[in-house]
């Protein structure tokens, strides 16, 4: 009885010691962050005081809030009130610019994908291209944000972008005018009298339905099968690419669950509230450009075996913004969880791995490095990481192998189908 009066007296000894230094801890990791906050305050203080020309404070604390944004990962921002201004426009498909996806790699402003006939793909900036300076101004420790805000701009305006291409010996400089980039989301036509084919360029409020005017269309002119189309598709909003997946999916099916650092699980599943296309056959075609809201299309519908995915590993970004406004009319862009597939897979920094492998073949038979997530600086780890693979250049649609290939197989399917009904 001794023993285990002793026993439990040392247990309760070592459970207050264990309260005493947790609560000590927390003091002190509290002491800490008041000692930088008072750091930062006379930092503050002793420029606005001492620089050697009169600083904007305003400017100054602004500067720092986004050095402790950019900290984070590549799609956590700060966006003063005009840039906030700018990022609502720009979800309703409707903006100024040039039209180009950009990241950073190995310290370079480097283009991700430019967007389908705007005026950046019009002058034939490529993916992969590295952007030197915008306007002569060096874009080396810029962050996306201001390059961003330094390409955009009123329509009929010029900008100069210095560009390093692999295969030149020297920077071009390529002057591109602005213009509004107004982003048509959901592109269609007929294949070969039976096979419908449609593009989303972006995921925009009104892709959904711009998608079942499509579809409809597509239906009415004799389509029998599909092909989706996602490949150079940067994402967008995470509510289209929902409702993009109910019209090919059943009811209530889970399209994408999403996962923050405390464990909290949001899931979304179809509702159904408009005609649904759930039985034709259908191939997605994706590459890798296809990145976000379009990897959760392309996810869901491989998870559920509702369409074969073809062409080239994806862009890999399984991660979740989340738009938070401020009250001086600015917002933070936070990075706030990750997503997962119907399986439970997450795609973080991996992508989607296509059930067919297709690799476009290039002109000159060189294949040039691709931008994925896990090439970003300070992106988020994932839960697995392959190796990178390298895909080829952009070709025309004559050459197009991952198109052909889809439509060989659909052509296929429609055989196969014919041959168990007769069987």
């Amino acid at each position: 009885m001794k023993k285990k009066i002793t026993i439990f007296s040392l247990i309760f000894v070592i459970t207050v010691m264990g309260i005493m230094i947790g609560r000590w801890s927390a003091a002190q990791s509290t002491d800490a962050i008041y000692q930088d906050l008072r750091s930062f305050t006379e930092v503050f203080t002793t420029i606005k005081k001492n620089y050697v020309e009169e600083v904007n404070p305003q400017e100054l604390i602004r500067s720092a809030i986004k050095g402790m944004v950019n900290s984070l990962d590549p799609h956590s921002a700060y966006l003063p009130p005009e840039a906030f201004k700018e990022f609502q426009t720009e979800t309703k498909g409707e903006f100024g610019g040039i039209g180009i996806q950009i990241g950073i790699k190995d310290g370079v402003l480097t283009v991700i994908a430019p967007i389908e006939d705007t005026p950046a793909w019009k002058a034939g900036i490529k993916a992969g291209d590295k952007i030197i300076k915008i306007d002569g101004t060096l874009t080396k420790d810029m962050n996306i944000n201001d390059a961003v805000s330094k390409m955009r701009g009123p329509k009929g305006k010029a900008v100069t972008l210095t560009i390093q291409r692999d295969e030149w010996k020297q920077l071009k400089d390529i002057t591109i005018v602005r213009d509004i980039i107004k982003i048509k989301s959901v592109k269609y036509r007929m294949i070969d009298k039976e096979i419908g084919y449609i593009k989303l360029v972006q995921f925009q409020e009104s892709t959904a339905q711009d998608l079942a005017e499509a579809l409809k269309s597509l239906k009415d002119s004799g389509m029998q099968s599909l092909i989706l189309d996602l490949r150079n598709n940067p994402g967008g909003l995470l509510q289209s690419a929902v409702d993009v997946s109910e019209q090919f999916l059943p009811q209530k099916h889970l399209v994408v669950s999403i996962q923050g650092r405390v464990g909290e699980k949001m899931q979304y599943y179809t509702e159904q509230l408009r005609p649904s296309y759930t039985d034709i056959p259908m191939i997605v075609l994706v590459n890798q450009g296809s990145a976000s809201a379009s990897e959760i299309v392309a996810g869901a519908l491989q998870d559920w075996g509702r369409a074969l995915i073809l062409g080239v590993q994806t862009f890999g970004k399984g991660s979740v913004q989340s738009l938070i406004p401020l009250s001086d009319g600015s917002a933070l862009k936070l990075t706030t969880a990750k997503y997962y597939t119907p399986k439970g897979k997450s795609i973080h920094a991996v992508g989607i791995i296509p059930d067919i492998v297709v690799k476009l073949e290039s002109k000159n038979g060189k294949e040039v490095p691709v931008i994925r997530e896990k090439d970003l600086e300070e992106h988020l780890k994932g839960e697995k990481v392959e190796p990178q693979e390298k895909a080829p250049q952009e070709v025309d649609e004559k050459d197009d192998t991952q198109l052909q290939r889809g439509v060989d197989i659909l052509k296929s399917w429609k055989i196969m189908e014919k041959l168990k009904k007769a069987a």
